[in-house]
């Protein structure tokens, strides 16, 4: 359908109607069993190790020492004061540790590939394999926090920005590794194959809080939560705008709560992943589960992204109450393709206020039209109360396969008020909308002309 104007009104059965409203018991459930990490008394100002906060001093001994006596005192919060610490390698976290960076505080991380070795475990585009550290990271950790009005700046716009032109090797490498099954222990990086680090990660940890922080300048992912789960990520605020700065990544989480986050990025803002192909589909326990993002401003590519790389599972995500600061090129945007298989379902979506798009709610299974043999599963998408100035493309677009169908989507209440291409719906079945307007609302008919 290739109009301008449209006027979508269908009444939907009230069976079907009460299934798609907002679960907010649901909701309320997993928000009050996420609980923030509580940490020991125990404190030490980076100051007082020797750090120097001059912008020129290589402060990466302090930091690895307060670690290491929070680590000997069982945990406790390192206090980062006003300046600006340049940290020319990792921090690494050990368990029940607050990293404070202070109002008026930076850590300016340096941007030489080679103090991000030796190699740890990580992932890069679903795939989980041994890369450069990334700057911040957190592995088998327990109780953690990054926490303060200050910024961390990952310098991701120079060396590491000319990476992205020559990771294409390296990136296929790691595809034909996940798809071939190569042992863990084989798939190394690193030097040579230019698959750049993640800002902040986090790795099979528990309890975690990310609080009020500023976020700039990183080299790929800012913020990734990969296998980790009771996480309260609220406050923060970003400006990162160099190559596939995607905002959170959560994958392969599970009880997220993401909240007050004030988006500026050069990508997605949330990017919910569960893995890629053969490697995902094989960790089918670990779906990323029990997401809520809620009174977020976006800015970016796309506002809330699920997929590509979903082939684990994602299911139970309830986005509500955000608005956009700015130009998205996609509001909502769920999509795979038959390389994933997996599934996505049991999303709601509410309350949402869009600007200007190129598309609004977009809902793919044949992304980039790539792979075969493992069609996803998409179904139980409700979107209700969703405004949108202008689609510079289309409205609302849902495209399945013709024997895998899109299954069990409901709109209520949207409003586009413009748009080049109204609605786009192909292989989906139990599609159904409730007061849904694409373009000038419909008054009265109009009296017959007289000649």
């Amino acid at each position: 359908m290739n109009l301008k104007y449209l006027l979508l009104f269908l009444i939907s059965c009230a069976g079907f109607a009460q299934k798609s409203d907002f679960p907010t018991a649901k909701v309320d459930s997993i928000v009050n069993r996420i609980q923030v990490p509580v940490f020991p008394a125990y404190q030490v100002n980076v100051i007082k190790l020797g750090a120097k906060g001059d912008s020129v001093f290589n402060n990466k001994a302090v930091f690895d020492k307060a670690m290491a006596l929070c680590k000997k005192k069982g945990g406790g919060t390192i206090i980062v004061p006003k300046g600006i610490y340049k940290i020319n390698g990792p921090i690494h976290f050990v368990s029940n540790v607050n990293l404070k960076i202070e109002e008026g505080a930076k850590i300016k991380f340096s941007d030489n590939p080679k103090d991000y070795l030796p190699l740890v475990l990580t992932s890069w585009e679903g795939t989980m394999l041994y890369n450069y550290s990334p700057l911040i990271y957190a592995a088998d950790c327990t109780n953690i926090a990054i926490t303060g009005q200050g910024v961390i700046d990952g310098e991701g716009g120079k060396i590491w920005k000319s990476f992205k032109a020559k990771e294409g090797p390296g990136k296929n490498l790691s595809r034909d590794m996940n798809h071939n099954n190569t042992p863990g222990k084989d798939r190394k990086f690193g030097e040579g194959y230019f698959l750049r680090p993640q800002m902040i990660q986090f790795l099979n940890c528990k309890n975690i809080l990310v609080e009020n922080v500023r976020i700039e300048n990183s080299p790929f992912w800012c913020l990734h939560l990969l296998k980790s789960q009771n996480i309260t990520v609220r406050g923060i605020s970003y400006k990162s705008l160099n190559h596939n700065n995607d905002g959170i990544d959560p994958e392969y989480a599970k009880d997220v709560l993401i909240e007050n986050v004030t988006f500026d990025n050069g990508d997605d803002n949330v990017a919910i992943k569960a893995g890629r192909d053969h490697e995902g589909r094989a960790n089918t326990a670990m779906p990323s589960e029990n997401i809520v993002i809620r009174n977020c401003n976006f800015k970016g590519l796309h506002g809330v992204v699920i997929g590509s790389e979903m082939s684990a599972g994602v299911q139970n995500v309830f986005v509500e109450n955000c608005k956009t600061a700015g130009y998205l090129k996609r509001g909502i945007y769920l999509k795979t393709n038959a390389d994933r298989g997996g599934y996505i379902k049991n999303v709601f979506v509410r309350n949402i206020q869009l600007d200007q798009v190129e598309d609004c709610l977009y809902i793919t299974a044949n992304y980039h039209g790539e792979g075969k043999g493992y069609q996803s599963d998409i179904s139980n998408i409700h979107f209700s109360n969703i405004t949108c100035n202008k689609a510079l493309e289309s409205g609302i677009v849902i495209q399945g396969f013709p024997d895998k169908k899109i299954k069990n989507i409901t709109l209520n209440n949207i409003e586009i008020k413009e748009a080049k291409n109204a609605l786009s719906n192909e292989n989906a079945e139990n599609v159904l909308m409730t007061d849904v307007f694409i373009g000038n609302r419909a008054t009265v008919p109009t009296a017959v002309s007289k000649h």
